[in-house]
């Protein structure tokens, strides 16, 4: 596979790290993957896949080598958006294709609704759209109570409640809202608090992220064809359920991938088969 060419772009408030693998034998789109909090070394397995194409990808303002000028500003998929836009501005422009996983697959959201000839086909796996649900106003709850976690007791124990709320399955009711979360023993996170409150998860963008409203006219209005992904083995969960909702939205049927949330990476927490996973993926982008 061809090595990344590792590129920096000032942004307002951020400076931007890219990787770009070009092919310039090819004539498919290019295809950009993104993730939020997520960064460009969560697809190296799916990105050694699609050896015949140029690939995208980069970390979203706050997280790895991407540097916020305030760390601990928030920051949601509009400005994520705008960010993807430059990135793909600065390649080239689009229309790319786009692989956008868990809060990527909210900031793709966003940014087909704000730059609708930027992306030719999205396919957008588990967006955690807690604001989409049946069970909203809980699930945002849910939410609210995560972030309060890491605010008064820091990253383990705020991880340890997210782990707890994303792996539940089925309507979020007012019970299970406010229950506190586990030890963070169970999972193996730190017991003690380090002070920070600049996670680019729990602290940047949780919150923001879960309770975007997609612009569903715009959306619908766009010449990209989007196709949300729902993981196999992750049914009920709130990502899952996510993609269910916002397909709904959109009058169609999610695609059902391989594995569960992080299906498209080998995982000791969950059962996962990537190779099956893109070759699914090759199938949605080559219809």
């Amino acid at each position: 596979m061809t090595e990344p060419v590792t590129h920096t772009l000032s942004v307002p408030g951020a400076t931007l790290t890219y990787d770009v693998r070009e092919d310039r034998d090819s004539h498919e789109r290019p295809l950009m993957l993104i993730g939020s909090p997520m960064g460009a070394s969560g697809f190296a397995t799916l990105a050694g896949h699609f050896t015949d194409r140029t690939l995208i990808t980069y970390d979203p303002r706050g997280s790895e080598r991407s540097e916020k000028d305030d760390p601990a500003s928030v920051s949601g998929p509009t400005d994520h958006a705008d960010d993807v836009h430059r990135v793909i501005e600065a390649v080239g422009g689009g229309p790319v294709d786009m692989f956008a996983s868990s809060g990527g697959a909210n900031n793709a959201l966003a940014l087909v609704a704000k730059y609708p000839n930027d992306v030719h086909t999205l396919v957008a796996h588990e967006p955690p759209l807690a604001s989409v649900l049946p069970d909203a106003e809980q699930a945002t709850a849910a939410v609210l109570a995560v972030h309060g976690t890491y605010e008064q007791r820091g990253f383990g124990a705020g991880m340890a409640h997210f782990i707890a709320v994303t792996g539940q399955r089925g309507p979020l009711t007012a019970e299970f809202v406010a229950q506190p979360g586990p030890d963070p023993q169970m999972f193996g996170m730190p017991t003690e608090d380090d002070g920070k409150r600049t996670d680019p998860l729990l602290g940047q963008s949780m919150v923001a992220m879960t309770t975007y409203q997609p612009d569903w006219d715009a959306l619908r209005a766009a010449p990209t064809r989007i196709v949300l992904g729902a993981g196999q083995i992750s049914e009920g969960q709130m990502a899952n359920r996510g993609a269910h909702a916002v397909a709904e939205r959109l009058g169609t049927e999610p695609v059902v991938f391989p594995g569960g949330h992080g299906g498209f990476n080998r995982s000791e927490w969950e059962p996962s088969d990537p190779d099956a996973f893109a070759a699914t993926l090759r199938e949605i982008l080559s219809a």
